[in-house]
């Protein structure tokens, strides 16, 4: 299992612009990208990494994924502190200690994305303006063709002079 952690970018189809995944403007969820990577971790058909530079690389995401996710919580909150506990300790050497460490700060990971969601239940959000909607061409061309046909409709219909 090779895990690549260079930035993935998309296209935006509606500006024309790239626009990258890791920015915050980009509208992806914190909380959604850290629980793909503990399901790479922790789920029943993710594969087990191969070598210590897989187990690294997860460990090196979920890390960043901790800090991201430590924005949005107050800091002293348990979860908290023990997730950021387990990110500065450092890789263990040997094949199971190393798993097993990443084991764990997964599951630590887990524990704050659903900390994360249970507190956003019950918050209040700020109201968001709503965005205008713009037709597509398509129903513009529909809408005058409608309105050219009612008018064609109404004048053989008025009688001639």
């Amino acid at each position: 299992m090779r895990l690549s952690l260079a930035p993935r970018r998309t296209f935006c189809q509606r500006s024309g612009q790239d626009r990258s995944l890791g920015d915050p403007g980009a509208g992806r969820d914190q909380a959604v990208s850290a629980m793909e990577t503990v399901t790479l971790v922790l789920g029943e058909d993710s594969p087990v990494p191969e070598t210590a530079a897989d187990v690294e690389d997860l460990v090196l995401r979920l890390r960043g994924h901790v800090n991201q996710l430590g924005t949005l919580m107050p800091s002293q909150e348990p979860a908290l502190l023990r997730a950021q506990q387990l990110c500065s300790v450092g890789l263990p050497e040997g094949y199971l200690p190393s798993r097993v460490h990443l084991v764990r700060l997964a599951e630590a990971t887990q524990e704050l994305i659903a900390k994360i969601r249970l507190d956003d239940v019950g918050a209040s959000r700020p109201a968001r303006r709503l965005a205008r909607w713009t037709p597509q061409i398509n129903v513009l061309r529909g809408a005058v063709f409608a309105v050219a046909l009612t008018c064609l409709v109404w004048a053989a219909s008025v009688p001639r002079t």
